[in-house]
């Protein structure tokens, strides 16, 4: 069975609760680029609520160039920025430590297009989590897909709808629940570095 979805950074624990079961990622990489998603952004914890990481663009985030074609403005350090914001808000997590220097080599690493880093992401968290999946792209774009040909999961989850599909993710206890409450739909970071090993056993519940 295949998935296909849009690429993102560090996706919602939702989107690998949906794909479990499922044996093949493809990602669409033929679409043009749309903002106000996770395509460049990902939800974490912190302190005082939800912190956006939001990667810089070349262009900006109106262009409306094929996703495969948007590239990282690299001239401003997004990369030490986005490390140093997860490791103020998880330092105190019981997993981060396990995690730290694999991710940490992850973000230094330079990279010239977002398609490319969002597959990095991807591929390090189906590597964290024990879930080997097959992942490819698009090589064509579809406005729909039959469902001998996959499910379409494009445009499903968007930050600004996170409180209402958020609730179909498993809950778990976070670093500063007892301050915010428990925050729905965050990046699958924050479910990595609270529960660890365990982390599989909630996406498969």
């Amino acid at each position: 069975m295949n998935l296909i979805s849009e690429s993102q950074y560090f996706p919602p624990v939702i989107f690998f609760k949906s794909s479990y079961k499922i044996s093949n990622i493809i990602i669409e990489q033929c679409e043009s680029y749309q903002k106000l998603s996770f395509r460049n952004r990902c939800q974490i914890a912190g302190a005082e609520g939800v912190i956006d990481l939001s990667i810089p663009l070349v262009n900006g985030r109106d262009q409306k160039a094929l996703i495969r074609d948007v590239r990282i403005a690299d001239s401003l350090p997004w990369q030490a920025n986005h490390w140093k914001t997860i490791v103020s808000c998880y330092n105190r997590s019981p997993w981060f430590s396990y995690y730290r220097d694999g991710l940490e080599e992850l973000y230094r690493r330079p990279f010239g297009y977002l398609l490319d880093w969002n597959r990095e992401c991807l591929d390090w968290v189906l590597r964290v989590l024990g879930m080997p999946r097959t992942v490819s792209g698009t090589t064509e774009y579809k406005t729909d897909y039959r469902p001998d040909e996959g499910v379409d999961q494009r445009g499903k989850w968007l930050p600004k709808n996170r409180e209402s599909w958020g609730n179909e993710a498993p809950r778990y206890h976070q670093v500063f629940e007892e301050r915010t409450g428990f925050l729905p739909g965050l990046s699958i970071l924050d479910l990595v570095f609270c529960e660890g090993k365990n982390a599989i056993r909630y996406i498969q519940s």
